[in-house]
């Protein structure tokens, strides 16, 4: 007895020593973390949506004043010759990993297009790598379900909103902008106040807590995306400024120049934020070893109507004003030199890499289409060499294209702007020479066919290395523990644009299907409606005209929809109401693996009226 109580005792002072050992082992590697933390800079990105070069008071806009934005340009590197994409969700694609829109499978804003290739790390994933904390705050589009949302992708934390806009198909049911129901780490939560007031408000929250680690933040904002709703009080400096210089909108009839306002009200509003942000900062004291980069997604939507900074074109186009957009750098601790202009031919795809080398962040993912700017911000270099970029993406399935007479939704070759130097080879065909030309007027394609020759011969090899992949449909995963129960929408119908709840109240005769992986075989519960199930609405039912905070939503047209189909792989049933006549029920047995799934609404005389906007999916336990 006395011998095992000895070595109970021994057990007892030799656990008591390794409890200390590992203690002290433990507050080692705190000591080195949080030394090694403490060089770290901390990163913002603040991306604002459909905000064009000339937009912002330090770029010449003669009705809004930008000042904190202002600001950040003054104080910090401007990129002059920067590009995105003319579309958002390709631009956003581009910036999480440092690849071509058509190599990361994030391509187009809607049309089961816009979903980042899992396989593929993103700027969140590196960063959380390395030791940040990451979030996000505000708008993402890159995918609304598993595994393709932002808590997917390397984002501690996430507050969003699904699709393109609030109030897009799959959002919360008359979101508008005021008092929303966002995602808050895959929970609906309601959240009061303005949509840039919130997503700014809760970064800046985030940003100040008690953590040692240093943090990765992206600020993605709707604004001043349509619909253009904003607090009234920031109308009446842009009627002001419109009233001293009329001249500018002399283009736009009544209704657009009130358009015009509130879309440059929403700036104000994103620029007063940012100078709050810049506050929270200094309080926190973190400012100085914070960089902060400020850029937009594309072009202006309005620019080319009244100040387009010189530039043609908009949105959604491949003139330079469809993609050429602000990007500013400041990093008042990072040794990068007096504030000044960069010219260098310069892409969002650069950002990943950039953030990561100044950031010291070595484990980057294999070959990056995006090039490190890093050594010409410090002063290393004055150039990356002799650079050609290709900005090419999947346009709307209605838009109206030269380039080919088949859908544009499905990428194409000839869908691209080569960029070098000074020239701009557009839609594989016309060449302009933005040194002489800079408004783009005269296409001298003839008069320089070596340029052409050697553009062409760019672009060819660029869609040899992405022809493969880039019209193999992104899958939604069903049935996975990580999203069980889960919604579709009709935005992910490939290649069919129904996207906006405004579509919804209109009733449009649009039908498509979803490309699926089944990820566990079983029992499927789908309920398919045209309404979502917080509107409590019956199939057939219509809506008055809805006055919202700001505006008013359109009428909701009745459809006389009595019966349904629904065909999962080969299985096709015929569905017909429930008894609350909200929605049409069913379950199928479905095996793991790839399939296709469409729905169909039907008419008292069985003619076919459209999709079901909504089905919710329930893999049955």
């Amino acid at each position: 007895m006395k011998q095992f109580f000895a070595s109970n005792i021994l057990l007892g002072k030799t656990h008591n020593m390794m409890m200390k050992s590992s203690l002290c082992l433990l507050a080692l590697q705190l000591l080195v973390t949080s030394t090694a933390f403490a060089d770290r800079p901390n990163v913002i990105v603040i991306m604002t949506d459909d905000q064009g070069y000339g937009e912002f008071s330090c770029h010449g806009n003669p009705i809004t004043q930008t000042p904190n934005i202002d600001k950040i340009a003054r104080d910090g590197i401007r990129l002059t010759d920067f590009h995105v994409a003319p579309m958002c969700t390709p631009t956003r694609g581009q910036l999480m990993t440092g690849l071509d829109a058509f190599r990361n499978g994030a391509s187009n804003v809607s049309s089961g297009r816009t979903l980042l290739k899992t396989d593929v790390k993103t700027i969140a994933n590196v960063f959380q790598d390395a030791g940040y904390r990451t979030g996000i705050f505000g708008k993402w589009h890159l995918g609304d379900n598993y595994p393709f949302r932002p808590e997917d992708r390397g984002f501690d934390e996430a507050l969003w909103f699904p699709s393109s806009h609030i109030n897009s198909v799959p959002d919360y049911w008359d979101n508008d902008y005021f008092d929303d129901t966002y995602i808050r780490n895959g929970q609906r939560r309601k959240y009061h106040g303005y949509c840039t007031d919130v997503f700014f408000d809760e970064a800046a929250s985030w940003i100040a807590k008690e953590d040692e680690r240093p943090f990765f933040a992206y600020i993605a904002l709707n604004a001043a995306h349509w619909p253009w709703f904003v607090p009234d009080k920031f109308r009446e400096p842009i009627r002001q400024a419109i009233r001293k210089n009329p001249e500018v909108v002399e283009k736009l009839n009544s209704s657009k120049r009130e358009d015009l306002v509130s879309f440059l009200a929403m700036g104000a509003n994103i620029d007063e934020n940012v100078g709050k942000l810049d506050e929270r900062l200094t309080q926190s004291d973190v400012f100085d070893n914070t960089i902060v980069i400020f850029l937009t997604d594309n072009g202006s939507t309005m620019g080319q109507d009244y100040f387009n900074a010189g530039m043609r074109g908009k949105k959604t186009q491949l003139w330079e004003g469809g993609h050429r957009v602000p990007c500013f750098i400041r990093w008042p601790a990072g040794s990068l030199g007096d504030p000044r202009d960069v010219s260098e031919l310069s892409h969002v795809q650069d950002i990943m890499p950039t953030l990561a080398d100044l950031a010291g962040v070595a484990d980057l993912p294999g070959e990056l289409d995006g090039q490190s700017l890093a050594p010409i911000l410090r002063g290393e270099k004055d150039s990356l060499g002799d650079r050609m970029l290709v900005i090419n993406y999947s346009r709307m399935p209605g838009a109206r294209v030269n380039y080919t007479r088949e859908s544009p939704a499905i990428p194409r070759r000839n869908g691209a702007a080569v960029l070098w130097k000074r020239w701009r080879l557009l839609e594989n065909r016309m060449l302009f020479d933005l040194e002489s030309d800079p408004h783009q007027d005269h296409n001298v394609a003839a008069d320089h066919p070596g340029v052409v020759a050697k553009m062409r011969a760019h672009l060819d090899h660029w869609w040899d290395g992405v022809k493969d992949d880039v019209r193999k449909p992104q899958r939604v995963i069903i049935g996975s523990d990580a999203e069980n129960p889960m919604l579709l929408s009709a935005c992910e119908w490939l290649d069919v644009f129904v996207d906006q709840q405004r579509q919804v109240r209109d009733g449009v005769l649009k039908n498509g299907t979803w490309h699926l992986h089944v990820a566990r075989a079983g029992t499927y519960r789908l309920e398919l409606r045209r309404w979502p199930r917080e509107s409590g609405l019956q199939l057939t039912d219509s809506l008055p005209e809805t006055r919202v905070t700001d505006g008013e939503f359109v009428p909701g047209k009745s459809l006389p929809i009595t019966s349904a189909t629904l065909q999962a792989g080969d299985q096709k049933l015929k569905l017909s109401p429930q008894p609350d006549k909200e929605s049409f029920v069913t379950e199928v047995e479905l095996d793991e693996g790839n399939m296709q799934l469409r729905t169909s609404f039907f008419d008292p005389d069985g003619n076919e009226i459209c999709g079901a906007y909504y089905v919710y999916v329930n893999r049955q336990q």
